[in-house]
């Protein structure tokens, strides 16, 4: 059996309702299997020109190697910044039913 190649996808954003949407919308979307919302975080960085501190709320996304165009794609549609963070990292590991699983939960349902 070829292993599934799995995805930690993670963006934020500036409201905690904001986050929920995101995560709630890429699952009903299948273009995720599941998101963990955490925060509030503190983000420094640096956006036209000036250092800006604002407080985030953070979205981690899993989904597959196969599903990422599709998750970006989401992303990119529903979020409301210009440029948003859209991280992904490859997992080194993962047991083979949690594989399996988010395989099956970003396979769109016939």
């Amino acid at each position: 059996m070829i292993p599934i190649a799995l995805l930690t996808v993670l963006t934020t954003t500036d409201a905690r309702a904001k986050a929920e949407a995101l995560a709630r919308g890429a699952v009903e979307a299948r273009v995720a299997a599941c998101a963990q919302i955490t925060g509030p975080i503190t983000s420094v960085y640096r956006w036209q020109g000036a250092v800006e501190t604002a407080e985030e709320w953070q979205v981690v996304f899993k989904t597959t190697e196969a599903g990422y165009p599709a998750l970006e794609a989401h992303l990119l549609a529903a979020h409301d910044y210009d440029t948003p963070e859209i991280l992904a990292t490859p997992v080194a590991r993962v047991s083979a039913d949690y594989a399996a699983w988010v395989e099956q939960e970003t396979t769109p349902a016939p």
